[in-house]
């Protein structure tokens, strides 16, 4: 029997067991049946109704921050963030519902409707690479993107369905496998609601929201559909015109305990770009620059750039919990597309016409994730026992073109993409005793890439496999204090283009390796604490660069950082949280340009204060500060730290209506959202040395000061 028929075989059996595992009986009232009842003495059922209490499973236990998560949690680096929080959170984009993971910071590069960039653990991972990110289980980051490897746009959220969200940091987990070296998260939206949503926003620099969602009881289960409208133009010399059109509709059957729910999604924007722009732009009276043509603080140099995209997805998903065991399932499929239109270095490489290009991304993508976990005892310690099957297939066209006012000029590379891949975990828990239990995993994954260039009629296939251990010890509590020493392997996949090179190829899997060490406490009541310390080392890669359809070789580097996150409930009127992170990431191999890793991200703090009066006032006042960072290997040119404060105030009127006033950017901080440092060469400009540009810092401005007022109502 060959490998592709063994594989085969072994992910129809496990699909097929999860199915009839989940699915027989869905309806039953009793998880064991009559026959089984009669078998058992009363002090068998005694003892049976013991140990299922005793059990806590995570998916029902975990609520939010406010929740304990001693005895449930692997690491001090994961935990939960549930609706509430975000209620009270003033959140500008989508992509910020992130910000509410510890030590995440979340920007915006070029128009309101391309992926946000985000920042964790000494990274700037750019639109999502090293930061695994789920919607209900579906994958969001795009492998083998045009714009870059794991391309992450959460455009399409919508902050009033959200349930709950999961994170994880590290390498330590067996279920997380590409992308997740950083961290994971996973947003769970809600299948039912207890009232219909209705909401209508207005604020200055054009903005708009309109929002209605409601759910009904249709048969054995709850359907649930929302609609979402949006307009943005924000602070720019030419606008952005963000439109969004956002649905969704779920049906669901059952509880967290049995059940299965069907989902659909759509999702449609579209946006002009003001990307970011040289320092030396912004300057006037330059000997090369007419002193009355300077850009202004919201404009950029391309005034053509801009793109629009599309995403729909369907989602199926089963789950059953019983007293031995719990069974997950789900398939899904995506359509996904992009057309985004950007110039970063004007006239560098065509002196007369620009260099603006067009990335173009098209792709379907099939899976499935399916697991099974066994609950039992071994030697009379509790016991769990969990294999999982992920299966994913991408098939993609993307495209790089060269592009003068969104035209096509020429095209530098245009490639049909085959990527399939599949991961098989097993991880042990066991509870050696009330303060010591100990988690190991492994997890295996393979990876196919085809790649078809359109342009040179060549075809090219590689696949590769990993294999990832991973592990951690928990001892305690002692007085409401827990301790954590987890460590692992983990990886990132490449961009298909750029492993099947014949010349200078990328590595396909890029291996990782992380160790932490934590605390989980509740010092006082109400003030839940973590505090952990922690290293990530990466090998030697090629990445491959979507911006100018190259690779371009990296060094092994390492990164060690702290992590202190807190959330205090005083009362039941007042919440406090105070978030800290520090972390050192450096280039290992010594080199004469340095070893500083550029963009990577040092210092973050994250705090507020929540208010909820008895009365129906409500509040709340953000900071963050977002430290300065290395912009090239000699440490030479930085980027400053930049320090945003955001308002939130409102009022319920009875329980059905509330308005609320929102400020973002209260002090009106002329900062950077994020600043980039390479050569470019405007218009009028002088051909630098050797028919080159110049280097420069590259700057895109945060928001300005800006107001939204809305009013939510639930029927």
């Amino acid at each position: 029997m060959n490998q592709h028929k063994f594989r085969s075989i072994l992910i129809g059996l496990s699909v097929s067991y999860s199915f009839l595992t989940i699915l027989s009986p869905i309806y039953s009232q009793d998880p064991i049946k009559p026959a089984e009842q009669k078998e058992r003495t009363e002090e068998e059922k005694q003892e049976l109704k013991k140990k299922l209490s005793e059990y806590k499973p995570d998916t029902i236990v975990i609520r939010d921050r406010r929740s304990n998560l001693i005895g449930i949690a692997s690491s001090a680096s994961e935990g939960v963030v549930g609706s509430e929080q975000i209620k009270t959170r003033p959140i500008m984009r989508q992509g910020e519902v992130a910000e509410l993971i510890p030590g995440v910071i979340v920007t915006q590069h070029s128009g309101g409707g391309k992926a946000n960039q985000f920042f964790l653990r000494g990274f700037n991972l750019d639109h999502g690479t090293d930061l695994a990110s789920n919607v209900d289980g579906m994958p969001v980051n795009n492998v083998s993107h045009a714009h870059g490897q794991g391309y992450t746009d959460l455009n399409f959220l919508i902050p009033e369905l959200v349930e709950q969200m999961q994170y994880k940091k590290g390498v330590y987990y067996a279920d997380q496998g590409d992308f997740a070296s950083a961290g994971a998260f996973n947003i769970s939206y809600f299948k039912s609601l207890a009232k219909g949503i209705a909401t209508a926003e207005g604020g200055t620099l054009g903005y708009a929201r309109g929002l209605i969602a409601k759910s009904h009881k249709v048969g054995p289960g709850d359907l649930l559909y929302a609609f979402e409208m949006s307009h943005n133009d924000g602070p720019w010399e030419i606008s952005d015109n963000f439109r969004r059109l956002n649905g969704v509709t779920s049906y669901s059957v059952g509880d967290k305990q049995k059940g299965f729910s069907v989902s659909l999604m759509g999702y449609r924007g579209s946006w002009h770009s003001t990307g970011q722009a040289p320092k030396r732009a912004l300057r006037m009276g330059d000997s090369w620059l007419d002193p009355d043509s300077g850009l202004s603080r919201y404009e950029s140099v391309d005034h053509n750039d801009g793109g629009w995209s599309n995403r729909a997805s369907i989602n199926f998903e089963a789950h059953r919990l019983e007293r031995g065991y719990e069974a997950k399932t789900q398939v899904y499929g995506i359509y996904y597309d992009l057309r985004l239109f950007s110039n970063f270095t004007y006239y560098l490489d065509d002196h007369e016409r620009g260099d603006q290009h067009e990335q173009s991304d098209r792709r379907t993508i099939a899976g499935s994730k399916s697991s099974y976990k066994d609950i039992s005892e071994f030697l009379g310690f509790k016991m769990e026992n969990t294999i999982g099957l992920q299966i994913r297939r991408d098939y993609i066209q993307n495209g790089l073109f060269h592009t003068q006012k969104r035209a096509r000029l020429e095209t530098v590379r245009e490639d049909g993409i085959i990527q399939f891949s599949s991961g098989v975990f097993y991880e042990n828990k066991i509870q050696w005793s009330k303060k010591f239990r100990t988690i190991i995993g492994v997890r295996g994954d393979y990876y196919k890439f085809y790649v078809d260039d359109w342009g040179t009629k060549e075809k090219e296939d590689r696949n590769s496999q990993i294999y990832s251990p991973k592990g951690s010890i928990i001892i305690g509590p002692w007085g409401k204090t827990e301790f954590y020493l987890s460590g692992g392997y983990g990886f990132h996949s490449n961009d298909a283009r750029g492993v099947v090179q014949k010349t200078n190829a990328a590595d396909p899997l890029v291996q990782t390796r992380g160790g932490e060490v934590g605390i989980r406490s509740e010092p006082i009541s109400g003030w839940q604490s973590t505090f952990s310390v922690w290293q990530l080392d990466m090998n030697s890669e090629l990445l491959f660069t979507g911006d100018n359809g190259t690779t371009e070789p990296s060094r092994p580097s390492t990164r060690r950082g702290v992590e202190w996150a807190n959330y205090y409930t005083y009362n039941s009127w007042l919440m406090i949280d105070a978030d800290f992170a520090t972390s050192k990431s450096r280039f290992r191999n010594d080199d004469p340009s340095g070893n500083y890793i550029p963009g990577s991200i040092r210092h973050t703090i994250a705090s507020g204060i929540t208010i909820k009066n008895p009365e129906g006032f409500f509040g709340s006042l953000r900071v963050r500060y977002f430290g300065n960072r290395s912009l090239i290997e000699d440490n030479s040119v930085r980027s400053p730290a930049t320090t945003t404060v955001n308002f939130q105030f409102g009022r319920n009127f009875g329980e059905d209506l509330s308005v609320v006033f929102e400020v973002f950017n209260l002090l009106n901080a002329h900062v950077s959202d994020i600043d980039y440092y390479y050569a470019s060469r405007l218009k009028n400009e002088p051909v630098g040395p050797n028919e080159g540009g110049y280097n420069d810092i590259h700057t895109h401005p945060a928001m300005p000061r800006s107001i939204r007022l809305s009013v939510r109502a639930t029927f």
